[in-house]
């Protein structure tokens, strides 16, 4: 893995874990505009030129799965 696909990997990894902890946030308090906040930020950074030339990996399918996986 060259470095550049390490820090790409690394940069998506941490929107992931961010993501996770926001989900898991607004589950338990549903108010939390930080939480909601960090969400959207996400979401948008998901949903971005930058994203894209970071990974392949379709940012819908990304955040659905993550919402799925956060209700469990």
């Amino acid at each position: 893995m060259s470095g550049y696909q390490a820090l790409a990997n690394a940069i998506i990894e941490q929107a992931v874990k961010d993501y996770r902890t926001a989900l898991k946030t607004l589950r338990r308090h549903p108010d939390s505009k930080t939480a909601m906040a960090t969400a959207m930020g996400v979401e948008r950074f998901f949903h971005s030129s930058w994203y894209a030339i970071l990974t392949d990996i379709d940012p819908d399918y990304l955040i659905d799965r993550l919402r799925k996986e956060a209700v469990k």
